[in-house]
This record gives structure tokens, C-alpha cells and sequence, in this order.
């Protein structure tokens, strides 16, 4: 059984990105490719023993190298993402990204063989089957368990407002559901996903991680798929609520924000701020008009004594933190209306082209 190690909590301000992409063929369609990408050649030195795959065919993540310095992170990405679309081209495929792809049918795409995720299948069942999402996860390290844990706790209601910036996956299996990110409730089936209650303490976590490996519930730590956890392995806190984004500028935002909140945080638990109470059922309440609306959503501030536009929050923490990039996320159009509005105007293909990922 895979556990975690509290003494990787060792490193403070640290990044790691991981993002999920769909393989599409020319007419921007799911293809499987991770055989020939994965498994049948050597990817391309950015992407060394950083490119993996996912539980369909068609869907390849990448992780960057570890990330020492904020200012990095621009090259980094990039440079991972270059990597990518090169490696996929150069074997015959393209790279789309969106929290779900707007014509996949995941009764028609192929599974992995790979064991993690044969497991999956048969303990997991229908949830797991039909989970073609793709998301974005940053990573920022932590240099204490107890501050990793209560830094997590204290994120669970950023990650609605950035479901509700980055929301781009209107279409589930070729329809329209009404919903900016169903990404978000399609992943939802799944056991262990969501968002967690609060932990006391590293110790109450570990207990946690323990129990449900201890009882078969998981087979390792990493089916713990909340939306925001602390990640034992890496000794760092992953925000894990976003969609995947087309648009680098829009992932680079992210990782801004989730950068400069995580920093604040930890400055607050050393000055010996206490954790906030949030009740599960609010936080929840938050995701799902988050997920539903958008950029279109108001949502409870973190007293949750009222609901706020999205832009307000926006401008509240930006000012904050200090960052610019959540007006990017904010001021485009959104994922979810971008899409709606090309499949409307020029139709099915023209919006498949439009999520391709650039050199």
C-alpha cells in the first residue's frame, strides 16, 4: 500500500502542474493514442518520466518539473506544453484540452489495460467507466504537515471560485447539460472526490489515509480525488478543481493565484491565525453554482453570510494577494460560453478545432 511521508513536507513555495489533454486525430475527434505516445517511443526531454496517461485512450497528462521560483513557471509550462503537441505530431496525433470533450462518447473510446486502472474499473464500476474528464492540477509546496492540512482546509472555498473562473465543459457525451463545468459533477460519482471535511491535524489525515487503505476503500493514496488535499507524497497542498484549459494564459493565471494564496495562507498559520468553520453543506452549495453559472455565478463569501458576482470576489482578492491574473480568467469569455457560442455560430467542427493546443 502506497502511504505518505509527513518529512516531504520539507520545502516552502515550490510548483508542480499537471494537466490533462484529450489525443484527437486531424478532425479534432478522441483518438486513442497513448500507445505510440506512452508506450511505444521515447518522449521528447521535457516530458521524461514527466508523460502519463489516464483511464481512457485518448487522454495524456503531462507534469512539469519541479518548479523552484514562481517566475519559472511560464517557461516551464510552456515548454512542457510544446513538448507535447511536438511528441503527438510527430506520431500523428493533435492535443485538445477542455473539462470534457464536447463529442466524446465514452461508450466508444477504449480503456487502458494498465493494472491501476483495470482495478479501478471493476471495484469502481459505471462512475469510473464513463469518466473522460481532464482537469488542472497545480501543486505548491509546504514545509510543515499541520500546515499543509490546515492551509487545505482553508482553500476549500477558493477552489469554487476557480471551478467557477475556469468552468469549460458544457457538453457531456454530445449534449448540452445546461451546466458550465459538468466536468465537475460527472467526476463527483466517483467515491472520495469533492469537497473534504476539515482535518485537525497531519496526525487526523494520516489516520484518515490509513483507515481507508487499511480497508481496501483505496488501493493507494492518490484515489483520494478531493478537490483540493494535501499530497503526502509530494509534500505539497494540489488544488485539483479546475477544468482543463486550451489557453495557456489561463492556466498560467491559475497557478498565479493558487501560488499567491497558498504563501498567504501559511504566512497566517505561522502568525497563529485560527481555521475557519466552514460547514460542509455551504461548501457545497458554492461548488454547485459555481459549477452550474460560471463566470455568471454568485457566491457565498468566506463569512457565508451572504453571496457575492463573481467579479466583486475577483477584485477582492486580487487585491489581496497582489495578483492580475484571475482578471484574465474573468474578463474573456468564458470556457463554457466560448464553446456554446462557436457550436452555435459555426458549428460541431469549428469548435472541436478551436480546443487544439497551439506549438
Amino acid at each position: 500500500m502506497e502511504r505518505g511521508d509527513p518529512e516531504q513536507f520539507d520545502r516552502l513555495g515550490t510548483l508542480g502542474v499537471e494537466e490533462e489533454f484529450f489525443l484527437v486525430d486531424d478532425d479534432g475527434r478522441p483518438t486513442a493514442g497513448i500507445d505510440d505516445l506512452v508506450y511505444g517511443s521515447e518522449p521528447p526531454a521535457p516530458l521524461d518520466g514527466r508523460l502519463d496517461h489516464e483511464l481512457f485512450r485518448c487522454i495524456i497528462e503531462t507534469q512539469t518539473p519541479l518548479i523552484e521560483a514562481p517566475g519559472s513557471a511560464r517557461e516551464t509550462v510552456l515548454g512542457v506544453r510544446r513538448a507535447l503537441v511536438e511528441h503527438a505530431a510527430a506520431h500523428g496525433y493533435e492535443v485538445a484540452a477542455a473539462g470534457l470533450h464536447p463529442v466524446a462518447r465514452w461508450r466508444e473510446l477504449e480503456h487502458t489495460q494498465k493494472p491501476r486502472y483495470r482495478s479501478q474499473l471493476d471495484r469502481l464500476r459505471y462512475p469510473q467507466q464513463r469518466n473522460t474528464t481532464a482537469g488542472l492540477h497545480v501543486h505548491v509546496g509546504v514545509d510543515d504537515p499541520d500546515k499543509a492540512v490546515w492551509v487545505a482546509n482553508e482553500l476549500r472555498w477558493h477552489s469554487s471560485l476557480l471551478l467557477a473562473l475556469t468552468a469549460n465543459s458544457p457538453y457531456w457525451n454530445g449534449f448540452d447539460t445546461g451546466l458550465a463545468s459538468a466536468r465537475a459533477k460527472i467526476f463527483e460519482a466517483l467515491p472520495n472526490t469533492g469537497l473534504p471535511t476539515a482535518f485537525d491535524s497531519y496526525e487526523a489525515f494520516e489516520r484518515f489515509e490509513t483507515t481507508m487503505l487499511e480497508t481496501d476503500a483505496i488501493r493507494d493514496r492518490g484515489e483520494l480525488w478531493y478537490d483540493v488535499r494535501p499530497h503526502s507524497g509530494h509534500g505539497t497542498v494540489e488544488v485539483r478543481a479546475p477544468d482543463a484549459q486550451a489557453d495557456p494564459e489561463r492556466v498560467l493565471a491559475v497557478v498565479e493565484y493558487v501560488h499567491a494564496l497558498v504563501c498567504d495562507l501559511c504566512a497566517r498559520y505561522e502568525d497563529g491565525e485560527p481555521g475557519s468553520e466552514y460547514r460542509r453543506e455551504l461548501l457545497d452549495e458554492n461548488k454547485w453554482r459555481a459549477l452550474r453559472a460560471g463566470h455568471d455565478a454568485s457566491l457565498f463569501g468566506r463569512d457565508f453570510a451572504e453571496t457575492y458576482p463573481l467579479a466583486e470576489l475577483v477584485e477582492h482578492e486580487t487585491d489581496r494577494l497582489g495578483v492580475s491574473g484571475l482578471w484574465t480568467l474573468l474578463d474573456r469569455e468564458s470556457g463554457a460560453d466560448r464553446q456554446r457560442r462557436l457550436r452555435r455560430e459555426r458549428g460541431v467542427d469549428a469548435l472541436c478545432q478551436d480546443l487544439l493546443l497551439g506549438g
